[in-house]
């Protein structure tokens, strides 16, 4: 599945609260999220308005590192 190219930071962020991420915290323009299933994970993301391509797919690597899976079935979860 292709990235989307028009994905904002706060988008973003409610796309990945389905895979049980929350808001722990705010500095400035960037907001971290944690999930605590399997394992706690930090992500930070930057409420950009589109995220760029390539910080958009490092953050989808790392969530789908984090969770075990790889990047096309996390794109499936989130976007479907």
């Amino acid at each position: 599945m292709r990235l989307p190219r028009d994905l904002t930071g706060a988008e973003l962020i409610r796309r990945l609260s389905k895979l049980g991420y929350r808001q722990t915290r705010q500095t400035g323009s960037h907001i971290r999220v944690t999930c605590d299933t399997p394992r706690q994970h930090h992500v930070t993301i930057p409420l950009h308005d589109p995220l760029r391509i390539g910080t958009l797919a490092a953050i989808l690597a790392d969530v789908a590192e984090a969770h075990g899976m790889d990047r096309n079935d996390l794109l499936e979860r989130m976007f479907s």
